[in-house]
């Protein structure tokens, strides 16, 4: 398919994109894969040891504190993407801190704090629900898939019972 392009291109855009790549930097992909690993580990120790405070001083068993432990972590990210911390966090860790919970939350946050100057419902609501709808839209249609399928394959499963 890069060659159906490179053919629809003048001889002068095709020579302006060989010196582009020459001098573009190369990416280092194996250090940006290691920075996502460690983050994304030390984002994934922190809600452990949440879940494991919310155990031993809350009385809660592993299913009961996993609720609490999500919404504190996005409660933290919240409040370090509010103070610009989270955002040199990303620039760090790329990936590793996008995948979790907390990047979720974290551009959320982001649209609201960057619209926040159009008002609440046009500049926060809208633009904050812009990323979240398209995730919403697709994590429900996939759990719907994934009902669908167990029901077809393990129709014992049928009335929620486990």
């Amino acid at each position: 398919m890069a060659s159906k392009k490179k053919k629809k291109l003048t001889p002068v855009m095709q020579e302006y994109q060989e010196l582009a790549k020459k001098i573009e930097p190369k990416r280092p992909i194996l250090q940006n894969c290691i920075r996502a690993f460690i983050a994304g580990g030390i984002i994934c120790e922190i809600g452990e040891i949440i879940q494991q405070m919310f155990m031993k001083w809350g009385g809660m068993d592993q299913k009961e504190a996993a609720s609490p432990t999500v919404a504190v972590l996005i409660l933290l990210s919240v409040i370090l993407t509010s103070f610009g911390v989270y955002d040199k966090i990303a620039q760090w860790a790329g990936a590793g801190s996008a995948v979790p919970v907390t990047g979720f939350a974290n551009s959320m946050a982001s649209a609201a704090i960057e619209h926040r100057s159009e008002g609440l419902v046009l500049g926060v609501g809208a633009n904050m629900f812009k990323l979240a709808g398209s995730v919403i839209v697709f994590g429900t249609v996939a759990a719907f898939i994934i009902a669908l399928l167990r029901l077809i394959f393990d129709p014992s499963s049928a009335g929620g019972a486990s």
